[in-house]
């Protein structure tokens, strides 16, 4: 059935417009339940004077304005850093592309470490400080300890070295943990992930993932090696010691991000690679946004008016003329 002339002549104006106000009204519909903030539990252990990273992953969203860190002490609760605005001394941002859609980072370097750093973080969402709710502060956080220059030497340090590691599909990589110290009886085990939903990788003395295996040149040394890795594989490696009796978590390392990139089949598809990331394309662009903003009651609207752009623009339709900004609008 051919297309009307009316509905083919469809400006670009008002098509991203109707998009845009789908895009509006399922966002404010959807917000709130479809986010998730993955953080690691700790505590992490850091020396006066070091530089601490602390990891946050917001999965389903990346609204700068809405994501703020607050530390909570026995003293007080202060937010350390905002990412919509403010100046925040010794506090700056952890910039790391995620492969995952609308998954964001929004870890945190603090720099020069003192006493009065030690505490609990909370990578939360709130519009306002006023809106922290107790549910909020009171969920797991990221537990912070401090080592002073006078202090006796902890019975154990958990280190990770490397704070990201860049491989392709089919590779082979190394994730480094060295142990310093004995701590409380009880093992050591690899997770990828934050949280509830964060996945067993390795255990030494235990049941382990069929590609992971250790490499362990000391008696020190927790080092994994995972083989063959996929993008699947991709995310944030927490060396972690837990405490046998009570069974619990007793430290963390800082984590090691890994980012896979897919290996090229061929010199065209690198090309084709390398312009995907430069950019792209706006109607890409609002067909990834509508799939995952508006959700399945809109996206059946949303799929309508990308295909009648697409229709619009096909070369069996009447050309029409490429417009300014200015005249696209007032036409």
């Amino acid at each position: 059935m051919p297309t009307p002339r009316r509905l083919a002549h469809l400006p670009h104006c008002s098509l991203l417009l109707a998009l845009f106000l789908v895009l509006s009204g399922a966002s404010e519909q959807s917000s709130g339940s479809e986010w998730q903030v993955l953080q690691p539990e700790g505590p992490m252990l850091v020396a006066e004077g070091e530089t601490l990273l602390l990891r946050c992953t917001v999965v389903g969203s990346c609204v700068d304005d809405l994501i703020k860190w607050v530390k909570v002490s026995t003293q007080d609760q202060q937010e350390i850093y905002n990412f919509k605005h403010g100046f925040f001394p010794g506090v700056i941002p952890l910039i790391q592309q995620t492969l995952e859609p609308l998954n964001c980072d929004y870890s945190i370097y603090i720099h020069n470490v003192s006493r009065e750093h030690a505490g609990t973080y909370h990578c939360v969402r709130s519009d306002d400080m006023r809106e922290y709710s107790e549910k909020q502060l009171d969920d797991e956080g990221t537990v912070v300890l401090v080592k002073g220059a006078g202090d006796p030497e902890p019975d154990l340090w958990i280190i990770q070295p490397h704070e990201l590691v860049l491989v392709t599909t089919g590779d082979t990589v190394f994730l480094n943990c060295t142990i310093r110290g004995n701590g409380p009886p009880g093992p050591i085990r690899w997770f990828r992930g934050a949280g509830l939903s964060r996945e067993a990788v390795y255990n030494f003395g235990g049941i382990s993932h069929p590609n992971a295996s250790a490499v362990q040149t000391s008696n020190n040394d927790f080092s994994i090696l995972l083989q063959g890795v996929s993008t699947e594989n991709a995310g944030t490696y927490y060396c972690i010691k837990f405490q046998r009796k009570p069974n619990r978590q007793y430290l963390s390392g800082q984590g090691t991000r890994l980012r896979v990139k897919a290996k090229p089949t061929s010199s065209q598809e690198a090309e084709f690679t390398g312009e995907h990331e430069a950019g792209l394309s706006t109607t890409g662009l609002l067909y990834i946004l509508t799939l995952v903003v508006l959700g399945l009651k809109a996206v059946t609207l949303a799929a309508l008016l990308l295909v009648l752009a697409v229709r619009w623009r096909s070369p069996g339709y009447e050309a029409i003329k490429t417009l300014g900004p200015a005249e696209l609008c007032a036409s």
